[in-house]
């Protein structure tokens, strides 16, 4: 037997580059949706406890990846190893949105490592 539901009570942070949802969080993953504003851009960053995949779902986002820079459209993806400097960025002036699953044992907002960050956080 299958249940099926949706939920509308999913709460939008925003933040100076545009804004993230949690839409689901075990133990071990979580999911989020998030959005980036046209000329944006994430901090460039890194995480000791956690590995990311992204998948693009609007726009065309450009990631950071260590020392490679490149473009990834609607329905293209990126692994991102426990570790590893990314950023994710929107040059063009349509929105950009990506679904991210995070994987580790923790998943918390302050394992971000702020390398670089136009908006003045540490």
């Amino acid at each position: 037997m299958s249940t099926s539901y949706r939920t509308e009570n999913i709460e939008r942070t925003e933040r100076p580059w545009g804004w993230y949802e949690s839409i689901s969080e075990v133990p071990g993953n979580k999911i989020k949706r998030i959005g980036v504003l046209p000329g944006q851009k994430l901090s460039l960053q890194k995480h000791h406890q956690r590995a990311e995949h992204w998948v693009v779902t609007q726009g065309v986002a450009t990631i950071t990846l260590d020392d490679k820079t490149f473009d990834l459209t609607v329905g293209q993806h990126i692994d991102i190893a426990v570790g590893q400097v990314h950023r994710l960025a929107n040059h063009t002036q349509e929105a950009v949105e990506i679904v991210e699953v995070q994987f580790g044992a923790y998943l918390g907002e302050d394992d971000i490592v702020r390398l670089q960050d136009d908006y003045g956080r540490q």
